[in-house]
């Protein structure tokens, strides 16, 4: 896929690519329990030792409910963040914590991914996300999530949306509350690729007269 480099082997100089993570960066965190249940949460990065592990932060304890307890030796996770001066280039990668630390703060240790996946921001490529959003069709508003974004669009999902009067080429506005206190981001799209869920609708957008920098600072806003 054009934009979309793996590092498949750790133990080489080219896994140092973590480094394009700067320490303090935001980056979320999805955690798997062995009921198949998933949930996802907001952190920090801290650094990592070449070869050896990867350090982040715990997520806000009280976000993490009955998840605490899957913090622990042995666990899979997925991290994702976003790559500072790159354009807008995303990098996940998956990995076991091999330890938690209490002391001098609640830190989890993961083990040096075997794989690490650096996705550029282009048009034809899409970058997963989980942005909360509104969505504005005929005058009302409805929540909704971004799952995807590239540049010149995304996908949306709105649950219990089964009764919403859709049409492609239907203008609407996407806004994202860029947080408190700051000037909410409102983009226009046009409605393309309608999909009926079980739940509700998927549909995809395609983004008018946005800029690379405002799919940017979604992105960001999903880490926030």
């Amino acid at each position: 896929m054009a934009g979309k480099v793996i590092l498949t082997d750790a133990t080489k100089p080219s896994a140092r690519h973590l480094a394009f993570l700067k320490a303090g960066a935001a980056i979320t965190i999805d955690i798997a329990t062995p009921a198949g249940q998933k949930r996802k949460f907001h952190t920090f990065y801290i650094g990592y030792s070449p070869k050896k592990y990867v350090l982040i932060e715990f997520p806000d304890a009280s976000k993490l409910g009955a998840f605490s307890q899957y913090i622990c030796q042995g666990t899979v996770i997925t991290v994702r963040g976003l790559i500072e001066g790159r354009d807008g280039a995303a990098i996940a990668f998956i990995s076991s914590i091999r330890q938690t630390l209490q002391i001098p703060s609640r830190i989890m240790v993961l083990d040096i991914p075997n794989k690490v996946t650096l996705q550029q921001l282009r048009s034809s490529v899409r970058i997963d996300t989980h942005i909360h959003a509104k969505v504005k069709i005929d005058g009302v508003y409805w929540q909704t999530t971004m799952t995807n974004i590239s540049v010149d669009g995304g996908q949306l999902d709105i649950i219990n949306g089964e009764k919403l009067l859709l049409a492609e080429d239907k203008i609407i506005e996407i806004v994202v509350v860029m947080g408190e206190g700051e000037i909410n981001l409102k983009l226009n799209a046009t409605i393309c690729n309608i999909k009926q869920q079980i739940d509700g609708v998927s549909f995809g957008v395609k983004f008018n007269q946005v800029s690379k920098q405002q799919v940017i600072e979604l992105l960001y806003q999903g880490l926030a």
